[in-house]
């Protein structure tokens, strides 16, 4: 039996919400070049319903793929999670959580997948930060792989020759510097460029309860930052491609034929718990949590934890003093880090696994290690400024300016977008 026909026995969450109101069953919204798509039913507020990603709403967009050449944009994330119930040696009921990846089910209900789209660590996940990804062909469905960050991070028109829909299925991990983001804006680009239409699957932002960072200046625009917003934006990945439509962002201003799927019972406030993780050095909730803050110290020469099993939980140093920093660890080579700072030196350093869930970005690490560092010259790279998004905020850190008055000097352009953001929002 198809999956799409067992609906209601999917479960794709990790964690339960509460959800309150109702909507109009199939009420669709947007403009000509935007969908976004409704049927859900009305839910009592004081009842717990499972969260529904936008993959585990096939109804929704497998009628829009059948009979067309469709090419999928995804990555180890873009799986479904089916929650199967089980007797085990013992006697005893137990559950499992099985999952299966979006081409595969694609492929199981007869839809032709002719291409997959691979973002920056590979289609599987493996890749360190940074390293370039070749194009290959799957080995389990033999479909042809193209890297999309690579010899090119925009898909050419040779490359999107013959297909007739495109579908982006990606973990995003809610920081402006995170590339997935970047890797959208390219698709969403060359599909308005070729006129294919895109759907993208919605999925949570594990770091959506927050605003927060300064804002990036255009001419500070890259890979790691491409759009005029904050470090922490608070967007799900459906509602980033609506703004990037709606801002006219794309080249020449083209808009995408864009239909996002949206989640049910979502909340912005929810804790997530992601299944998969959605890179090498992102391994556990901790780790997402605390990226936006700790990534300031990839621009640095302080290690961020790479090389370890405690990637972007722990930060540190050999010229840290020991003093000051008791906590130490030892990077060398594995998953995601062949090559990390350090490899094979003792750090000094602190330890932030067991800090709780911040609710606003914290440099106060960043500017603490900055001055026990010596207040070294060469302490910030070029590659700061383009994580940050702007030469201020390396210019106060060196001015010895305090994290709160820092802070302040964000309030104006944070108001701003949040008013831009507001409506493109599909979530409480």
């Amino acid at each position: 039996m198809r999956l799409y026909n067992l609906k209601n026995t999917i479960l794709v969450a990790v964690l339960i919400c509460f959800s309150c109101g109702s909507q109009n069953s199939d009420k669709k919204e947007g403009s000509a070049n935007e969908t976004v798509i409704h049927d859900t039913v009305a839910i009592d507020k004081f009842i717990q319903e499972p969260l529904v990603l936008g993959i585990a709403q096939p109804q929704r967009y497998l009628p829009k793929l059948h009979g067309k050449n469709v090419g999928v944009i995804a990555n180890q994330t873009s799986v479904m999670i089916d929650e199967v119930a089980y007797v085990d040696g013992q006697g005893r009921d137990q559950k499992k959580a099985v999952t299966q990846h979006l081409v595969d089910f694609l492929r199981d209900n007869g839809i032709a997948v002719t291409k997959v789209f691979a973002p920056e660590h590979g289609f599987r996940g493996t890749a360190d930060a940074g390293e370039v990804i070749k194009d290959g062909i799957d080995t389990k469905t033999g479909i042809p792989i193209i890297s999309l960050y690579g010899s090119n991070k925009k898909p050419t028109k040779s490359q999107l020759e013959g297909i007739d829909i495109l579908v982006f299925d990606i973990q995003d991990g809610g920081a402006r510097f995170y590339t997935y983001i970047s890797t959208l804006h390219y698709i969403m680009e060359a599909a308005a460029q070729q006129d294919i239409p895109l759907i993208v699957l919605d999925r949570p932002n594990p770091n959506g309860h927050y605003i927060d960072g300064p804002i990036l200046e255009p001419q500070h625009s890259s890979f790691v930052g491409m759009h005029p917003v904050p470090v922490v934006h608070g967007l799900t990945i459906g509602e980033y491609a609506k703004m990037i439509n709606g801002e006219g962002w794309l080249a020449n201003q083209v808009k995408a034929d864009l239909t996002v799927v949206p989640m049910e019972n979502y909340t912005r406030d929810m804790e997530y718990a992601l299944h998969v993780k959605p890179s090498p050095n992102l391994p556990n909730s901790t780790a997402v949590n605390l990226y936006p803050s700790l990534c300031f110290f990839e621009g640095t020469p302080i290690s961020a934890g790479r090389g370890t099993s405690m990637q972007f939980q722990v930060f540190g140093a050999p010229f840290l003093p020991a003093a000051q920093y008791g906590f130490t660890f030892t990077p060398q080579s594995n998953e995601g880090a062949q090559h990390p700072k350090f490899k094979g030196t003792v750090c000094h350093g602190n330890d932030l696994r067991s800090q709780p869930r911040l609710e606003q970005l914290n440099l106060e690490w960043l500017i603490a290690a900055y001055a026990d560092s010596g207040k070294r010259k060469d302490f910030f790279t070029d590659f700061f400024t383009k994580l940050a998004g702007t030469e201020t905020l390396q210019q106060q850190i060196e001015s010895g300016m305090p994290f709160s008055e820092i802070r302040k000097s964000w309030h104006t352009g944070l108001e701003k977008y949040r008013a831009q953001r507001e409506k493109y929002l599909l979530y409480n």
